[in-house]
């Protein structure tokens, strides 16, 4: 079946986000994945576009041992079936970390069964809608950048405070999705400020 217009375009604005959210995460994107046009989208994948064909692995800049897959699963409500066959796809690769792009959800099981494999395997669900547009963009969206475990124990000294004293954001915050933040981390956030030219804010992640 050829793939209507309006689903290519909806599929390409999609993977463009996703490709913006791994660049962010620092991950490894290219230009070319990040300024995709969709001409060359559909060059790429042609008039009968299969969501899974846009399944990526990427593998963190300054960790070549931490990698993350993203896969779209074909069918509409996902059920456990597919979640298993993804966590054995990300044994076998010895991958941890998973973004799941869903039509609409997850079936009760399929979220359960996500939920106990949790200590072993990270997997983040998002729904298409939340990806047709990046969160990012927002005019008013600061920029947020993760503090790696070195800066934030600085950051505790400086400032002798613990980690539990800072503002607090959420991990079901739509931008700490974005960024896939965990709990227990910190990220800084910068605002343009008028009279200091930026303001910077911390946030402890719970």
């Amino acid at each position: 079946m050829v793939t209507s217009d309006e689903e290519t375009t909806r599929l390409y604005r999609i993977q463009r986000t996703i490709m913006q959210m791994l660049n962010d995460r620092a991950y490894i994107v290219s230009d070319y994945e990040l300024n995709m046009t969709k001409h060359q989208f559909m060059e790429k994948y042609g008039d009968y576009l299969k969501r899974d064909a846009l399944s990526i692995q990427k593998t963190r800049r300054n960790d070549s041992s931490d990698q993350i897959y993203v896969f779209f699963p074909e069918e509409p409500k996902v059920g456990v079936k597919t979640i298993k066959n993804y966590t054995n796809i990300m044994k076998n690769e010895n991958v941890t970390r998973a973004i799941l792009v869903v039509q609409t959800n997850l079936t009760p099981f399929a979220k359960t069964c996500i939920s106990e494999i949790s200590s072993k395997f990270h997997v983040e669900v998002f729904q298409e809608a939340e990806l047709l547009v990046n969160i990012k963009e927002h005019v008013l969206v600061p920029e947020h950048q993760l503090l790696t475990d070195e800066e934030k124990k600085t950051l505790l000294q400086r400032y002798t405070v613990k980690e539990t004293q800072l503002p607090r954001i959420q991990m079901n915050d739509p931008i700490a999705r974005y960024y896939g933040l965990k709990r227990g981390q910190v990220v800084k956030i910068i605002r343009p400020s008028e009279t200091a030219g930026r303001y910077v804010t911390y946030r402890y992640v719970v």
